[in-house]
């Protein structure tokens, strides 16, 4: 794939932010950056990576190193994946697509979102490996209508994100006009219409290949319009969720079960306890809950807990850096969300590709000036400021 023009001048996944920024409407890019309320959680999340240094060890052999990473019996090519982002597919066209074209091509993980505004049927054609995030509700005739969807798409890895049983604070994006559906007022029309590039390559292709977009995969069928003057909001209240609808859910679902959202080491006992296959220790990219504990800082906590689960981590992940340093605090594997959405909006697949291979070229080198082959000894190479 060509690279677009776009791209030649951006070196690492922190120079997607500043285009994406140009490009999308003021509202829908405050809906990708922000937080919850003072932003203090989404800051604390980079800045616990920034609190880890590196030893380097010299005079290494390192010529024959290697970034493959195992993940639940497969060998991927990078041990990393794309995190499941909400509505993807207003900051780029068919972005859920790219990101499962890309993943595929690159042979990572791809998490899409249960928010996607397409199909999963879709996209699992587009990448048959394709894991699936979903949001359910307490209720087990709603959970089993959607996870036989899932089953019946082809999907074997289901993701059930728990960190959700109210909707965060998300105050800024909820001032700028971005909710589900999005309500048509002057504000929002303006917006749009000062950023053409994304009006004509993003929404009105969309509206002219596949009409207007919807929240596709919360149940059986097809949800609500993301622009409407009249549909409901979106339902977004979990309150009733809890660990024996978990339990019913594993005895249910007979392929692999993760949850997502998991801070604490006592909620990893619980998942090892009902069988779960790994989890992933995540706050929502500081979306949910502010001054929430930092990804990487409850990592080491849940890791002794981890008994047979796999554990993955996510929320704030940019550099190469960061994704040895998670995998020497004993993840299995890391996930990263916001940079490849920037890169969709401003490339679509050749976008996201382009982000993939900058994030393992980092990972590579860093194995090389660390004096690694490998993951095996990261956590010999770390110290804790």
């Amino acid at each position: 794939m060509s690279l677009p023009n776009v791209f030649k001048k951006i070196a690492c996944l922190e120079d997607f932010e500043a285009r994406a920024r140009s490009r999308l409407p003021q509202s829908l890019f405050e809906f990708a950056v922000v937080g919850v309320e003072a932003n203090i959680t989404r800051a604390a999340n980079r800045a616990a990576f920034d609190e880890i240094f590196l030893k380097p060890r010299t005079l290494k052999d390192v010529s024959n190193r290697e970034i493959k990473k195992d993940l639940f019996g497969h060998t991927y090519d990078m041990p990393f994946g794309i995190s499941p982002m909400g509505a993807s597919a207003m900051f780029g066209f068919e972005a859920d697509l790219a990101f499962a074209r890309a993943a595929k091509a690159a042979n990572i993980p791809f998490c899409m979102s249960g928010s996607a505004l397409i199909p999963m049927e879709k996209v699992a054609q587009a990448n048959p490996e394709v894991w699936f995030q979903a949001y359910v509700e307490a209720s087990r005739e709603s959970m089993e209508v959607l996870t036989n969807r899932v089953g019946n798409a082809g999907i074997k890895t289901l993701v059930v994100t728990v960190d959700v049983p109210v909707p965060g604070n998300r105050r800024t994006q909820l001032r700028k006009g971005f909710e589900y559906p999005i309500r048509p007022s002057a504000r929002i029309a303006w917006d749009g219409l000062t950023h053409p590039r994304w009006l004509m390559g993003t929404f009105f292709r969309t509206l002219m290949t596949t009409g207007m977009p919807h929240i596709e995969n919360y149940g059986a069928g097809r949800g609500i319009p993301m622009i409407s003057t009249s549909a409901p909001q979106r339902k977004h209240v979990r309150d009733a969720l809890d660990w024996d609808d978990m339990k019913w859910l594993r005895d249910k679902w007979k392929d692999r079960l993760l949850i997502k959202g998991v801070l604490a080491p006592e909620d990893a006992q619980r998942a090892n306890e009902i069988g779960l296959d790994g989890l992933i220790v995540s706050n929502h990219g500081g979306r949910q809950l502010d001054t929430a504990l930092p990804s990487l800082k409850a990592l080491p906590g849940i890791v002794a807990e981890k008994g047979n689960l796999t554990i993955i981590l996510d929320s704030g992940i940019r550099r190469g850096t960061d994704v040895v340093k998670a995998l020497g605090l004993g993840a299995d594997f890391v996930f990263a969300g916001r940079p490849f959405l920037y890169a969709a909006s401003l490339g679509e697949e050749p976008g996201v590709a382009h982000a993939i291979e900058i994030l393992a070229s980092e990972v590579d080198r860093t194995l090389a000036l660390l004096g690694l082959t490998d993951f095996e000894d990261a956590a010999e190479r770390l110290v804790v400021a």
